[in-house]
Parts: C-alpha cells; sequence; structure tokens
C-alpha cells in the first residue's frame, strides 16, 4: 500500500478546518441578521475556493461522514440553545435560522427525534427538578 504524503493529509485537516470555521461565521452571520439565507454546501466551498465535489470528498475520506453531517450539528446545537430562551417562540427561533416555522418543525424534529415544543417542555421538567433537588438539599 503506498504511503499518503503527510502535506496531503495536513491539507485534508486543513480543509476540514477552514470549513467548520466557516460554518461558525456564516451561522454567527445569520443570527446578527447580516445574512437572510442559509448557505449551501456549494457557498460554502466558494468561500473556501474549491469545488464543493472536492469538499464533499475530502471531508467525507477524512472523517467518514458527509460535510452535511457538522453543518446540521452545528444548527441544531444552535436551535437548542435558542429554543433554551423562553423569550423567543418556535416561531422566532425558526425564523432566526432562516426557516418557516412549520419546516423548522419538520426539520428539528427529523434531527432530534422531538419537536422544538416537546424539546422545550423537557427542558422545563429537567429545570424543575434541578431546582426542586436544590431546595430539598
Amino acid at each position: 500500500m503506498a504511503k499518503v504524503p503527510l502535506k496531503y493529509l495536513n491539507r485534508k485537516e486543513e480543509i476540514f478546518q477552514n470549513y467548520l470555521q466557516q460554518i461558525d461565521k456564516h451561522i454567527e452571520d445569520v443570527l446578527e441578521g447580516r445574512v437572510e439565507e442559509m448557505f449551501e454546501l456549494r457557498d460554502l466551498a466558494a468561500l473556501l475556493f474549491i469545488h464543493p465535489t472536492h469538499l464533499s470528498n475530502v471531508i467525507k475520506q477524512h472523517t467518514g461522514l458527509h460535510p452535511c453531517y457538522f453543518y446540521e450539528k452545528k444548527l441544531i446545537a444552535v436551535a437548542k440553545n435558542l429554543l433554551a430562551d423562553p423569550e423567543l417562540s418556535i416561531a422566532d427561533v425558526a425564523r432566526k435560522l432562516t426557516y418557516d416555522p412549520s419546516n423548522f418543525t419538520k426539520w428539528f424534529k427529523f434531527f432530534e427525534h422531538i419537536t422544538p415544543s416537546q424539546y422545550r417542555k423537557q427542558l422545563q421538567e429537567a429545570s424543575a427538578l434541578t431546582e426542586t433537588q436544590v431546595s430539598v438539599g
């Protein structure tokens, strides 16, 4: 088996890390209202000055996962964080993330296997349980 040059392995890691940084920056831009639409893979690839297919192939080879996995994982984390704020309605959270509210619910349920309102209820129950334990202790 041929040995892969270290510079090639390092370049894969560099592309992967740059991709993750671009996702973070883009999500921040969306939340701050500087951008009105979520990027697609081709948009992120363009920011890295590489072809979308190359980006996809490199990340799949490097991590074993499709690039969308990392994008969705970060979006779900942001959505959960926003849903933890009782001041924001679920529709507000959806709009902040550029989703139509009904599509947001479907999207969230696809990844988390519960709806945003069920997720919120779980958070409230966990919070109430913690408060009870603190007041008892």
